[in-house]
C-alpha cells in the first residue's frame, strides 16, 4: 500500500459517517472453495483477503464473495485529517454480501500517534468483529511525513485503549527492520525490536518475494497476513500458472492468512485479538 490521497487530497475534510452494528456476521465457508484459496507459494496459507481504497473501483461486493474471497480490509484515514469517502458505504455494502470486514489507517509524521488514532477510530467505528491495522510505510510522496516508530507506538497504544484491542501492524521485512527501503531510499529510523509495542501486533507483512522474509522482531511469531500481490488484475498477477482476479473489483491487494477458515473466523470474530 502506499499515500493514496491522490486526486482527492482536497477531500481532508470530509468525515466518515457513524457506522452501527458489529462488523457482520462472519461467513461459515458455505460455497467456499478451499483447494481454490490454498496457497500455490511455498508458504501455506490461505489466499482470501483483499485490501482496497478509495482509488479502486468495485462494482459489486457479492461478485467479491463468489470469488472465494472472505474477508476485505479498507482504508479509513491517513494522517489525522484525511478520510477515504468510499469507507462508510463500501462497509455496509461488503457486510451485507457476507463478507469480514477490516480497516487500515496510513499513518504519518504531521501529527501525533494519539491525534491520528483518534481520526482512524471515529471514521473506523470498529465493532466486536472489526479488524484494525496501522500501515507503517515510507510516505514515498512526501519523504519529510513518514511515520516515525514513536509515533507508531503511540498510535497502537491509543487503540488498545480505546478498544482492548492491539491493531495489526503493516510493514515490510526491510523497512520494520530500520534498512534503507524503496525508491527514495529512507529508513524508519530504528528497527522495531522482540518485546516492544509493536512486536505484540499481529504482523502484516508487505514482501512480494515468493518466499517472504520475517522481521527481526517477529522472527519468534511469524505473519498473521501477507501481502503478497499489489494491485493484481487479470492481466497482471502474481505466483501461479492462472491468474487470480477478484470480480467485482477493478483490482486489489491479496493476502494469505495464516490459518485455515475456521482460524480465519476465529480471528475476524474476536477483532483481530491474538488467540
Amino acid at each position: 500500500m502506499i499515500s493514496r490521497r491522490n486526486l482527492l487530497g482536497g477531500l481532508a475534510g470530509l468525515t466518515a459517517p457513524a457506522l452501527a452494528g458489529c462488523g457482520g456476521n462472519p461467513p461459515t465457508g458455505s460455497g467456499f472453495d478451499h483447494a481454490a484459496a490454498t496457497s500455490r507459494h511455498s508458504v501455506p496459507g490461505l489466499d482470501a483477503v483483499i485490501d482496497i481504497s478509495h482509488n479502486v473501483t468495485v462494482t459489486d461486493f457479492a461478485a467479491v464473495r463468489r470469488s472465494n474471497i472472505l474477508a476485505v480490509i479498507h482504508k479509513v484515514t491517513e494522517g489525522g485529517d484525511w478520510f477515504d469517502p468510499s469507507y462508510g458505504q463500501r462497509r455496509r455494502q461488503a457486510e451485507a454480501a457476507g463478507l469480514l470486514w477490516g480497516g487500515y489507517h496510513f499513518g504519518t509524521r504531521q501529527y501525533s500517534g494519539e491525534k491520528q488514532a483518534a481520526a482512524f477510530l471515529s471514521a473506523c467505528q470498529p465493532g466486536p468483529a472489526t479488524v484494525m491495522a496501522l500501515d507503517l510505510e515510507p510516505n514515498e510522496g512526501n519523504p519529510r511525513n513518514t511515520m516515525t516508530l514513536p509515533q507508531a507506538e503511540e498510535f497502537v497504544l491509543a487503540v488498545q485503549r480505546a478498544t482492548g484491542r492491539l491493531p495489526m501492524v503493516y510493514s515490510h521485512p526491510a523497512w520494520a527492520n530500520g534498512e534503507v527501503y524503496g525508491r527514495r531510499r529512507l529508513k524508519l529510523g530504528a528497527a522495531v525490536t522482540p518485546g516492544s509495542t509493536l512486536a505484540r501486533c499481529d504482523l502484516w507483512l508487505a514482501d512480494y518475494r515468493e518466499d517472504p522474509q520475517i522481521p527481526y522482531a517477529w522472527a519468534g511469531k511469524g505473519w498473521r497476513l501477507w501481502q503478497y500481490a499489489a494491485d493484481e488484475t487479470a492481466a497482471n498477477f502474481a505466483y501461479g500458472s492462472e491468474p487470480r482476479a477478484v470480480a467485482g473489483v477493478g483490482h486489489c491487494d491479496r493476502n494469505l492468512f495464516n490459518g485455515d477458515v475456521a482460524a480465519l473466523n476465529r480471528f475476524w470474530k474476536g477483532g483481530g485479538r491474538t488467540a
